[in-house]
């Protein structure tokens, strides 16, 4: 029996969550891959990329006007600003964009698949309703995520495609050049602190080391997110993604450093943005030493670990309807530190 080849176009194709999204897709070996971004990509394989301005209208009807074969979309594209109203125009916009250029060519559109966070719930605005339910009341606008989804729900009516929204937590991975890396910015803070000969300090505010949070490795999201977009249940629905394990910095932290042979001490808030920032000389002699393939502005993300550290109040979502639809799968988050501490080693991101 022939079996059935279905393309996914991926959008914001070279972050964290595309990556990984890509090669959970290529090991499926019933799809066709098709990769977005301002930059593009090297084909490989059953995986091509389009280097596309995706704020341009035109730009993005030119470029995507032969994608006819399109069958799911993974919307996972991101354009950052000074603020959270800024983020709504860009952000929506984008996705705007991708639909207007692929609706009237992909005849056989099934399904897309928008990539969002508990952004939908308050989180980044302070203490939020925890355990946050996909069922729970929206906040105050502006919300970027929330908008992206309202122009779905509009744009799908008496269509035959479906769409799912996915919400995870703080994605776990290994890829570089990345805004909101928080495995990769711990490796890289203890790398730099322990050349330093200093012990490893948690460096967010007070609170924030005993507070609950929960994590998403980038794996498992990717299965669920392709679970959600095939799964003929799961159409139309929004789903929290998580781990589905609680922990707390205080517990967690002294096993980071233990991984990296280091002492821990006292947390000591810093702001690492400022800290940080005099530290380039430090990993070049490091990177030099030890054979490193990636500088230093591709491994740094400070501005999202204050951003994480700050978070003095309990941080998680309930992931259960996911498996009440039929996804099941989970992975403990401090063996998935270590993973991703593996990997960073054997891709010489770290010594």
């Amino acid at each position: 029996m022939e079996t059935i080849k279905n393309t996914a176009l991926i959008v914001g194709a070279n972050g964290v969550i595309s990556t990984n999204l890509i090669e959970h897709l290529s090991s499926l070996g019933n799809w066709d891959i098709i990769g977005l971004s301002r930059r593009g990509g090297t084909d490989h394989d059953h995986v091509r990329y389009v280097a596309v301005d995706l704020l341009d209208l035109t730009d993005t009807v030119n470029k995507l006007s032969t994608l006819s074969t399109v069958t799911h979309i993974f919307y996972a594209a991101y354009q950052d600003k000074d603020s959270w109203a800024a983020l709504v125009e860009p952000n929506l916009r984008m996705l705007v964009n991708v639909i207007t250029a692929i609706e009237p060519v992909a005849k056989s559109l099934q399904h897309v698949s928008l990539m969002q966070g508990y952004k939908v719930y308050g989180a980044h605005l302070g203490p939020f309703k925890t355990p946050a339910k996909e069922s729970d009341a929206g906040h105050m606008p502006p919300e970027f995520n929330t908008s992206q989804l309202q122009y779905l729900q509009q744009q799908q009516i008496g269509k035959q495609w479906t769409w799912s929204a996915i919400r995870p937590s703080v994605v776990g991975g290994t890829t570089p050049g990345n805004p909101m890396n928080l495995a990769l910015l711990i490796a890289v803070y203890a790398t730099i602190s322990k050349k330093l000969n200093i012990p490893l300090r948690f460096p967010g505010k007070i609170g924030a080391y005993d507070t609950l949070l929960e994590m998403t490795d980038a794996t498992l999201l990717a299965k669920a997110t392709v679970w959600a977009a095939t799964e003929p249940q799961a159409a139309n629905q929004a789903f929290n993604i998580n781990n589905g394990d609680l922990f707390r910095w205080k517990d967690l932290w002294p096993k980071i450093a233990k991984y990296f042979n280091m002492e821990v001490d006292t947390p000591l808030p810093l702001n690492l943005q400022t800290m940080m920032s005099d530290k380039e000389n430090i990993w070049a002699d490091i990177q030099k030493q030890q054979g490193l393939n990636y500088n230093y502005q591709e491994v740094s993300a400070w501005a999202f670990g204050d951003f994480v550290f700050s978070w003095n109040y309990d941080f998680f979502a309930d992931g259960s309807k996911a498996r009440r639809f039929g996804f099941h799968e989970y992975i403990d988050t401090e063996q998935m530190f270590f993973r991703l501490f593996d990997e960073m080693r054997n891709k010489q991101i770290i010594p």
